[in-house]
């Protein structure tokens, strides 16, 4: 009895040193977890189901015909575009006007190279999210510090994949009809689907999905001549032409990268790089938009970096690769081509 005690003392103490070895190797990962599943875990934890602010009568009524809007919107992704019926945006949490998340994004600065983070399930991505803003900015001053370029985001919400039941965000409700349409699409495809190590193609499916989709809802909800329809599809139409000059914006930063040799000075390639990054938002003014007038203005106090051109890789480069094959293999419809991708990455 006595020998068998001593086996099962040392198998403990060697399973236990195991932990602590593994928690050593992981020790920011699994702290970085903890954080992130105490800041989804309370805004999931207060949010309170959809009825209960219709029932409120102090709560604004425009706002309750967006909260019954998302109920249609969500009824008509899983009807017509074929998303997974969960319950997501059953509930809302209330953000009282403040930003929740923080998102931090990374470049190289002088490479199209994206700083990825690893995390179980989802992979690498080009990424990491925060629930606590001061977090976000000591990771950004960490990077910057090291030399890259960093963007920190407030995203407009976050999806945990189906894991849990994904609240609506009160400030999504400011959102135009079409717009707030396209987010909720976007982040019940990745519900629906989303493959490992693939983040570039999981964002642009969403997008793609999340703005067709939404034009298709408008249109079905208020009408081909509707203000909500042209309104949605003069916002859409401008991002698009803004996106695409973004990308021809990193090719040409690319094409500039390649011709930097070793003995350039830091100085010298930091000039080349301001100068065509300049060039790019001046050019933007050439652009046929139709509800803004100078896009340029919003960079006339920070110009974009690589973090910035990158996110348009990740987010928009692969429309037009999608709109193609959608077009041509299933006539434009949503829910047979989101099948069909459902079935081609089942293993995934």
């Amino acid at each position: 009895m006595q020998k068998k005690s001593r086996v099962g003392r040392k198998i403990f103490l060697f399973s236990a040193g195991i932990l602590l070895l593994l928690f050593a190797i992981y020790q920011e990962l699994v702290v970085y977890g903890v954080r992130q599943g105490i800041g989804q875990a309370k805004i999931i934890w207060y949010a309170k189901p959809v009825e209960d602010f219709i029932a409120d009568p102090n709560y604004p009524d425009s706002l309750k015909q967006k909260l019954l809007l998302i109920g249609e919107i969500r009824r008509f992704a899983i009807d017509s575009l074929g998303l997974n019926d969960t319950d997501v945006y059953k509930k809302m949490y209330d953000q009282q006007g403040k930003p929740i998340m923080w998102v931090v994004q990374a470049c190289e600065p002088f490479a199209l190279q994206s700083v990825k983070w690893t995390f179980p399930l989802i992979g690498a991505v080009p990424y990491k999210g925060f629930f606590k803003q001061e977090l976000a900015l000591a990771l950004r001053d960490e990077l910057k510090a090291s030399g890259k370029d960093v963007m920190v985001r407030n995203p407009g919400g976050w999806s945990t994949l189906g894991w849990f039941n994904d609240p609506i965000l009160s400030n999504m409700l400011k959102r135009s009809e079409g717009d707030l349409a396209s987010l909720i699409i976007h982040e019940m495809v990745h519900t629906t689907m989303f493959i490992k190590d693939s983040i570039d193609f999981n964002e642009n499916l969403a997008n793609f999905i999340g703005d067709a989709g939404a034009l298709e809802f408008v249109r079905h909800k208020f009408g081909k001549e509707s203000k909500q329809y042209f309104e949605y599809l003069y916002e859409d139409d401008d991002y698009t032409l803004f996106a695409e000059h973004m990308l021809r914006g990193t090719k040409r930063l690319d094409s500039l990268y390649t011709t930097f040799e070793e003995q350039q000075s830091i100085e010298e390639k930091k000039q080349l790089k301001e100068a065509t990054i300049r060039s790019i938002v001046m050019r933007l003014d050439t652009l046929s938009l139709k509800l803004v007038e100078k896009p340029s203005k919003r960079f006339v106090n920070h110009l974009p970096n690589n973090a910035y051109f990158m996110s348009f890789m990740q987010y928009e480069a692969k429309q037009n690769y999608f709109e193609r094959e959608c077009e041509a293999r299933f006539n434009n419809d949503l829910k047979k081509y989101l099948e069909h991708l459902k079935q081609k990455y089942a293993s995934d």
